[in-house]
């Protein structure tokens, strides 16, 4: 690895600016450590010209949320043709479109809940589907705007029409599926791990669950049969693969096991641009597979390129 320098893509200006920071800055510690040259580059619209006059070797996407994984960053990078980590335009903008996504999923056999894609004021107005459903933006993560909308609501919840939904007009209507929130990485093509997630006092798996302190706790390898915990690893690589992702990936599912083992397994999404934070899943996946965080960021620089 010599003296490469890698420039590290954090911040931004997207709802997950500080997660992102958050991630960006693990990650440039354990370059250094590693032994790279290493900058931060708190991302502006000016990035181009930032990256123009730094001329990285390479550029570690550690940005999350529109523009920074929805294939906008990607695009800027090939045009510069500085290697990049991660996916790449096309895999990174179908990825962030949960509505597109779902579809090219289903199409490759992977079981998902029923949803549909709907303006959020025709959803406002009356139950799209009865209910328990979840209402989630097309285009956020880290769970921001995502509504639960429990089975004795009478009325959609007014945030979704109003004024203060700071998330798009469009937004996805899904079955709500009860159960276990478990999730599987995808490194090199081969899946990591099974996490089980438990948020505090059993709450959605929110922002704060995410990202705070003691906000879940995390089980790996995740309690499940052989059977349900190599389908989970299956299922992880063959979104990775359809998607066409690059890198590191994870993906989310839930899994109904009330009714015994077979229940309900459904997929929920990918995620191209996993969290790189001291709480965060893939880099407790690679541990656990014996990988430590220097070796795993080390690894993804290694990988980089364009045309991905």
């Amino acid at each position: 690895m010599g003296s490469r320098h890698v420039a590290v893509l954090m911040g931004g200006f997207s709802s997950e600016r500080p997660v992102s920071l958050s991630s960006g800055n693990a990650c440039a510690i354990a370059l250094e450590e590693a032994g790279y040259k290493v900058t931060r580059v708190d991302v502006s619209r000016d990035v181009a010209s930032q990256l123009l006059a730094l001329r990285p070797d390479v550029a570690f996407n550690a940005l999350h949320g529109p523009y920074g994984e929805d294939g906008s960053i990607q695009g800027i990078l090939e045009y510069l043709q500085i290697p990049y980590t991660h996916s790449g335009v096309l895999a990174s903008a179908l990825a962030m479109d949960k509505g597109q996504a779902k579809k090219v999923a289903a199409a490759a056999g992977i079981p998902t809940a029923f949803g549909k894609v709907m303006s959020r004021f025709d959803v406002a107005g009356e139950h799209p589907v009865a209910p328990p459903y979840v209402v989630k933006p097309v285009r956020e993560g880290s769970s921001f705007g995502v509504v639960i909308v429990k089975e004795d609501q009478s009325h959609p919840p007014q945030i979704i029409g109003s004024a203060d939904w700071r998330y798009g007009d469009t937004v996805m209507v899904e079955k709500y599926v009860a159960g276990r929130e478990l999730t599987c990485g995808v490194m090199d093509g081969k899946a990591l791990d099974v996490t089980e997630v438990v948020a505090k006092a059993n709450s959605f798996y929110d922002y704060d669950s995410k990202y705070a302190e003691g906000g879940s706790s995390h089980i790996i390898p995740a309690p499940l049969s052989p059977k349900i915990y190599q389908k989970i690893q299956d299922l992880a690589v063959k979104a990775h693969e359809s998607l066409g992702c690059r890198g590191v990936s994870r993906s989310d599912f839930r899994y109904d096991d009330r009714l015994g083992e077979e229940g309900e397994l459904v997929w929920l999404e990918v995620n191209t641009q996993p969290g790189m934070t001291p709480t965060s899943l893939v880099p407790e996946m690679a541990a656990h597979a014996g990988i430590s965080f220097k070796d795993l960021v080390s690894w993804m620089v290694e990988d980089a390129s364009c045309e991905r």
